[in-house]
């Protein structure tokens, strides 16, 4: 369940909101006479492209490039 706070406290409670978003990654739904009027959420930065986002995070061990000595059986 996603937790609400109502204008007036989240008027006085802004920047203190505003830091445990950023540390928790949990939306805060601001609401005004009972009804949902807003939603602070953390920004999610979406990289342009995918090439290069596992850089570092993958060894490669043995050859990777000479043939395997297996013989395929493509007829079945």
């Amino acid at each position: 369940m996603m937790k609400t706070i109502q204008a007036s406290r989240f008027k006085a409670t802004c920047l203190q909101l505003m830091d445990q978003v950023a540390k928790t990654g949990e939306p805060v739904v601001i609401t005004k006479n009972g009804r949902p009027i807003a939603q602070l959420a953390p920004v999610r930065i979406v990289p342009k492209t995918l090439f290069g986002k596992d850089q570092g995070s993958i060894e490669v061990i043995g050859d990777i490039i000479s043939p395997i000595e297996v013989a395929w059986d493509v007829a079945g």
